[in-house]
């Protein structure tokens, strides 16, 4: 069956850094446009960065110049690499797979940045 599993959240003080890691199995990786969300409490679920097969990259304006999103399609596994971190960036983040009708959903990892 089709797996998403993230890793890499945290707590992590103002300024600092992490990088979220997501790790695909049961589907055809190379094919699946992979994207970062994330979902801060009693807010909706929103788009952060994604990444296309072949490696075109898109990015949410509060987080563009902070962010990267990189693809290894030999480990079947998107990352966020998550610079100069704020306290409104504190929200559940969710790896995301689509292809066609396809999508697909991690389970979720918290990051939680203190001021």
């Amino acid at each position: 069956q089709v797996q998403l599993v993230e890793s890499g959240g945290g707590l992590v003080q103002a300024g600092g850094s992490l990088r979220l890691s997501c790790a695909a199995s049961g589907i055809t990786f190379s094919i699946y446009v992979m994207g970062w969300y994330r979902q801060a409490p009693g807010k909706q679920r929103e788009l952060v960065a994604n990444i296309g097969t072949r490696g075109s990259t898109n990015y949410a304006g509060s987080v563009k110049g902070r962010f990267t999103i990189s693809r290894d399609n030999a480990k079947n596994t998107v990352f966020l690499q998550m610079n100069s971190l704020k306290p409104e960036d504190t929200a559940v983040y969710y790896c995301n797979a689509h292809y066609a009708s396809y999508d697909y959903w991690g389970q979720g990892t918290q990051v939680t940045v203190s001021s």
